[in-house]
């Protein structure tokens, strides 16, 4: 993307702090954050940051693209404070694209999730039948049928994006989330000092890791090309948490064995294995993804050497 004026909502967090600097050098790029989960320091000098809710009343969404990733991101947010859960994923939603049709925006990629799929061994498709067990898992299919209202009520480009497990390590934008970070950045950083990462159940729940860089790609070809409908963003390969750890101990020249423990999170809502069935966006965007678990893993890594 060149000589766009884009507008990112959540853009101090993690993703949106790297699509952010990755399309500031050749875009008028706005990045809002409440600074809840986000900081500032993530971005570079080039974005125009401005703290503000997706719940505020002016927005700057005089813009020819919306990404909207500002959500509540975890289960036990939403446990926690289900109301806000709902008022942050949703009504932030709703608010932010309602806005951005009112100013002649008639374009956004959003983030949902690749949760609502359960456990699943094989690739999951975008088609297959999905269920909600958790308060965040009901706000993103919520905004999946509300992006749906505005494509085909306004018609607006409406790109949906289910993630899978994405990861970049503590050195990036992935430090200030802490607990709530990738189990990437968190067994790496463990076993770099020297400690035993914790491992729920047996470390035999498989993730389809995929890299930032590679989810930043597939933000922005889906802004290129205009998409609608909801889209995986996944490698199609998983991984146990008991292989990840052997990878990693392999990168850090480390030999520490995981500490397992009993999974604090119900078994009817933890999602035990991931795998993503890409091929939708594969074709309607040529996007592939470019970083192996292994290179991206030596990526994690190499600042602990």
């Amino acid at each position: 993307m060149q000589d766009e004026r884009i507008l990112i909502t959540g853009g101090a967090g993690f993703i949106g702090s790297n699509l952010a600097n990755r399309l500031a050098g050749n875009n008028d790029v706005i990045a809002i954050d409440d600074e809840y989960l986000g900081t500032p320091e993530n971005l570079e000098g080039a974005v125009d940051y401005r703290q503000q809710s997706v719940l505020d009343d002016e927005l700057p969404t005089d813009v020819d693209v919306v990404f909207h990733l500002a959500a509540l991101s975890s289960y036990a947010m939403h446990e926690d404070d289900p109301t806000t859960g709902a008022r942050v994923n949703v009504e932030g939603f709703v608010n932010t694209v309602d806005q951005a049709r009112q100013d002649g925006c008639d374009t956004v990629v959003y983030a949902s999730t690749s949760s609502i799929y359960g456990s699943q061994t094989d690739p999951s498709p975008e088609d297959m039948p999905v269920t909600v067990n958790t308060g965040y898992e009901a706000s993103k299919l919520a905004r999946e049928r509300y992006a749906e209202y505005f494509a085909n009520h306004y018609e607006l480009n409406m790109a949906g994006m289910r993630f899978f497990s994405v990861y970049q390590g503590f050195e990036g934008a992935e430090e200030h989330k802490g607990e709530y970070a990738n189990v990437i950045a968190q067994f790496a950083g463990d076993l770099a000092d020297g400690e035993p990462p914790v491992l729920y159940g047996d470390g035999t729940q498989t993730r389809d890791f995929t890299h930032v860089d590679d989810i930043v790609r597939g933000l922005e070809l889906a802004a290129e090309h205009e998409l609608t409908g909801v889209y995986n963003l996944g490698t199609g390969d998983a991984y146990s948490f008991n292989e990840l750890v052997d990878m990693l101990n392999d990168e850090l020249g480390t030999d520490i064995e995981p500490e397992y423990v009993e999974n604090p999170i119900p078994d009817s809502v933890y999602v035990h294995d991931t795998c993503a069935d890409s091929s939708k966006i594969r074709e309607e965007a040529s996007w592939e993804p470019q970083i192996s678990l292994k290179e991206g893993l030596e990526m994690v890594c190499r600042p602990y050497r």
